[in-house]
């Protein structure tokens, strides 16, 4: 069986955008007259919850607060993410995040060989739209087979449930699909699901545990980020293109690279 999609995560695989979803809250916050304000080591740390909505929450819930404050805040929740996404629409709008190193080249190359893609991310589809809209043509955003947000599923990642969902959206075994992911939430996820993982680290994710990823570099690369030469030999190439994925993808399946259907 040949490689036949490729699917991504959004926030921090295809761009780095959680800074730009940290001044979102921050701003919002200020929309709400909360007094809070997350740093960015703060933020780092709630990274660890998937799902702006979550996340709301899960600080909400360390705040030295009464019950009933906590009850109000937590009512306030669905209204302060609605803000935030605005705010980082407009952000987003502005020019923020462009892509990462090596993403337009490889979806370039993936979509040209007929290769199917999909999105399979935590935050909201809104946001997918805002930084697909700034940095890809039309051509570009229909060339992805399908775009799953996490408020689709019942569990966001680690749980596999968005994978699962893409996957059967995409009426394609767990075998036949790569995923791309920046974070070891993302990874255990892809994992559960029964996918070869590559993963990317963010400066979000730097030191995270990706012992379970099939492949760990810093980009995708291309020709002005080309990878260190350690991640090159892994790779098998100074950037991963299509026909190393194809290599790697059919080592781990077992397959030999000769195996393969060029599409």
């Amino acid at each position: 069986m040949s490689l036949e999609a490729l699917i991504f995560d959004f926030d921090g695989t295809l761009a780095d955008t959680e800074e730009t979803h940290r001044q979102a809250f921050n701003y919002a916050f200020v929309r709400f007259d909360l007094g809070w304000e997350w740093s960015r080591p703060q933020y780092r740390e709630l990274l660890h919850t998937s799902g702006g909505k979550e996340r709301l929450i899960r600080f909400i819930e360390t705040l030295p607060a009464s019950s009933t404050e906590k009850a109000r805040l937590q009512r306030l929740v669905p209204a302060i993410h609605r803000t935030k996404t605005e705010l980082y629409t407009e952000l987003i709008a502005d020019g923020r995040c462009p892509l990462r190193p090596g993403v337009r080249r490889l979806l370039d190359e993936a979509r040209g060989a007929g290769i199917k893609l999909a999105i399979a991310s935590t935050t909201s589809s809104a946001s997918v739209q805002a930084l697909l809209s700034r940095h890809l043509d039309r051509a570009a955003i229909r060339g992805f087979t399908t775009i799953v947000s996490g408020d689709l599923v019942a569990q966001k990642k680690p749980a596999p449930d968005i994978y699962r969902l893409v996957l059967s959206t995409l009426g394609l075994p767990p075998d036949r699909c790569v995923a791309f992911e920046d974070s070891a939430n993302g990874v255990r996820a892809a994992k559960s699901a029964g996918l070869f993982t590559v993963v990317t680290a963010t400066q979000w994710t730097i030191g995270d545990d990706f012992a379970d990823a099939d492949l760990e570099l810093s980009s995708l690369g291309d020709q002005e980020h080309p990878l260190l030469d350690a991640e090159a030999a892994a790779a098998g190439g100074p950037w991963l293109g299509l026909a190393q994925l194809r290599r790697l993808h059919a080592g781990a399946m077992g397959r030999a690279p000769s195996d393969e259907v060029q599409s």
